[in-house]
């Protein structure tokens, strides 16, 4: 099996096909008359599940999922053929009160993707009550002043009928929402008429390497969720195709402490070993292709504040 792409580390993640039959995508120029295309924005606060909702109405994975807050990082577009609607959802990273540097970096970017938007999809945590930072949220919402809004509720298995219709209807009241029973096929229909901006078997535009060092940060996070401190990312430094022996995959956990760095290892090397085998067996999922994955951990003291790691981000980096 391959991937539909010249260059798997630099095109973007499409859905793979057998190697004994001919490539066949839908060419963009063949399109419905009656086609539709519009960019979907997710926000909402840290956790709220914002990640889990673009991979499930894409239908597989392209944006990382862990417990710990503010996971994403940066806007990462999944794409859904819903019919003859080519929606293209921005997750985006969780809306907080930034700290530092990186905070304020990846609130931006969240607001720019709002702003960006054809709809936005504001999804919430149904078990939590509307605080001040909510309400805040929502102001802001209001200005951007988007011909759509939908207000997405999560957990709501979790809460009663009665609390769940008092949310509804307070949220309302702070700005209005539009109503749909089906979220996709609502955003089908509303998204504007053109012509579709992807290939319709595309189901994400991250290259390929940036995918995998996403998997990678991910399998790091759920692993030390408690342990590790919020300032780790990961690199991939190398990515060479071995033809039918699979793919050689290079990576580099970069941490800002020597200590940080022996957590990662773990005892003789256990910790990063089950790292590695967790995002190599889901590379190879992906890719449906063997994965050679070599992880190393390296300290680079302030990352966070180095302006090419914005730039690899995809965000823009704070001056102030």
């Amino acid at each position: 099996m391959t991937v539909v792409s010249d260059n798997d580390n630099d095109k973007p993640n499409t859905k793979p096909v057998p190697d004994s039959k001919p490539v066949e995508i839908r060419s963009l120029a063949v399109q419905p008359a009656d086609a539709r295309c519009g960019f979907v924005a997710v926000i909402g606060a840290p956790n709220a599940g914002k990640s889990t909702l673009v991979n499930t109405i894409v239908g597989t994975k392209v944006t990382i999922v862990s417990h710990k807050v503010q996971t994403t990082r940066m806007p990462i577009r999944g794409i859904a053929m819903i019919g003859n609607a080519q929606l293209v959802f921005i997750d985006t990273p969780g809306i907080f009160k930034p700290r530092r540097r990186l905070d304020r970096a990846m609130v931006k970017s969240a607001w720019g993707g709002a702003g960006d938007a054809d709809v936005v999809v504001f999804l919430y945590d149904a078990m939590r009550d509307i605080g001040d930072d909510t309400r805040e949220t929502l102001r802001r919402l209001k200005d951007h002043a988007k011909p759509q809004r939908i207000l997405a509720l999560n957990k709501v298995d979790k809460v009663e009928k009665e609390k769940l219709f008092a949310l509804a209807t307070a949220f309302n009241e702070l700005l209005p929402f539009d109503k749909t029973k089906d979220l996709s096929d609502h955003l089908a229909a509303h998204v504007p008429l053109g012509p579709w901006h992807y290939n319709p078997d595309d189901v994400t535009d991250l290259p390929m390497r940036t995918l995998a060092a996403e998997i990678t940060r991910e399998k790091l996070f759920n692993r030390l969720h408690e342990e590790l401190p919020y300032a780790a990312t990961v690199e991939t430094t190398s990515w060479k195709d071995l033809g039918k022996k699979g793919v050689r995959i290079e990576q580099t956990i970069f941490v800002e402490r020597e200590s940080q760095r022996a957590i990662v290892l773990g005892d003789g090397g256990l910790t990063i070993k089950q790292i590695s085998m967790g995002a190599r067996k889901e590379l190879a999922e992906i890719i449906e292709r063997e994965v050679h994955l070599f992880v190393f951990v390296k300290v680079k003291e302030g990352w966070g504040n180095d302006p090419e790691r914005y730039r690899e981000l995809g965000l823009e980096f704070p001056t102030d």
